[in-house]
């Protein structure tokens, strides 16, 4: 199963199944002498991990991390780091109503017709319990950064019917785990969650989307032609588990206008530095960032897995019927801010690497 492993110089490949032993990533090209946070590694896999509100699934994991490889005296060494969480709260047994049966919307079929078997329990390889090891890699990452005054920052910004009127220059982003939904706008969030609720009892799941700013990036980051900064970010944040859609800068919308309301015109600050006086190109041009904030959407869709009776078939192509059981997200988008985030990091880190690498 090739796919595993994500990024040209700053490398990641994870590991492990849903309702295995472990998960886990291998950390390749992380630069030596690294100083490495392990509390805000540890600060990142809580926000991203189940069981930490009403809104999520009541799976419990402690999401507990070793490092086994890699690291010396809490600094990076150059090699390999290897990285594993422990599976504490395993319930196969919840799945094996799935062993023939195909869920609506999930990998079951692709996954059995492509390899020949499947991992039915929590979906194996194919669950969005595989993401922990991506926010592992995304928190080293995310450190590498910061030393290049690099931030990044994501929050919901849609669930279902409720959007988020103001964009992220008017909000105070420091205020988005203030609440379960991640929404750094009280009224909107309190909406959000109520939707949330109303759907979970319902036994129906509701998507959204997660909105993603990197501020003080510096100019020249992306190889073009194929390596374009914003193309993979496009495929870092669809690789992410029930991601329909990304856009960036003026997005879809962007199509309403004119060319002449689009583009962003050069000016010099009171610094001396070229900047825009828009950004309808979410601070990259050409596949390169220009310097300005880069800024993007990701659209989740619904999970899945619904508390509800639904027609389906076997793997023998019999007409059956399915319902879910076991723990599961009424909403995914909450618990997946920090996997854009780091993401997002994986994709800068890489890019600062390369573009070190290209001026030797």
């Amino acid at each position: 199963m090739p796919g595993n492993s994500f990024g040209e110089i700053f490398r990641i490949t994870t590991f492990g199944e849903s309702h295995g032993k472990s998960i886990g990533v291998v950390i390749d090209g992380c630069p030596a002498g690294l100083e490495l946070d392990l509390d805000f590694i540890q600060h990142e896999l809580d926000r991203r991990k189940p069981g930490q509100s009403t809104i999520t699934t009541q799976r419990k994991e402690s999401d507990t991390f070793e490092i086994l490889s890699g690291v010396f005296k809490g600094r990076t060494l150059g090699s390999p780091i290897a990285i594993t969480i422990k599976n504490e709260d395993q319930k196969p047994e919840d799945y094996t109503h799935l062993k023939d049966a195909y869920r609506p919307s999930h990998a079951d079929y692709t996954y059995e017709t492509k390899y020949g078997i499947r991992d039915y329990r929590g979906g194996g390889r194919a669950s969005a319990r595989e993401t922990a090891a991506r926010v592992i890699a995304g928190a080293i990452a995310k450190q590498l950064l910061m030393q290049a005054g690099i931030e990044i920052s994501a929050y919901v910004s849609t669930v279902g019917k409720i959007q988020l009127e103001k964009n992220y220059q008017q909000l105070d982003l420091t205020k988005t785990d203030t609440n379960i939904v991640r929404c750094p706008d009280e009224e909107t969030a309190n909406r959000m969650i109520e939707l949330i609720q109303e759907t979970k009892a319902k036994g129906d799941t509701v998507g959204g989307m997660i909105t993603c700013v990197i501020k003080h990036t510096p100019v020249g980051l992306g190889e073009p032609v194929f390596d374009k900064l914003h193309a993979d970010l496009a495929k870092a944040m669809l690789s992410i588990n029930a991601v329909h859609g990304f856009e960036y800068g003026s997005g879809f919308a962007g199509t309403k206008l004119n060319g002449s309301q689009h583009n962003d015109v050069f000016e010099t600050n009171s610094n001396g530095e070229i900047v825009t006086q828009t950004n309808n190109s979410g601070g990259i041009q050409g596949g390169i960032s220009n310097g300005m904030d880069i800024y993007f959407n990701v659209a989740f869709k619904p999970v899945a897995t619904i508390m509800q009776t639904q027609a389906t078939v076997d793997k023998d192509g019999n007409e059956t019927e399915i319902k879910g059981k076991g723990r599961h997200d009424p909403c995914v988008v909450p618990r997946a801010v920090p996997i854009v985030v780091a993401m997002a990091a994986l994709v800068l880190a890489d890019h600062y690497l390369r573009a070190k690498v290209s001026k030797i």
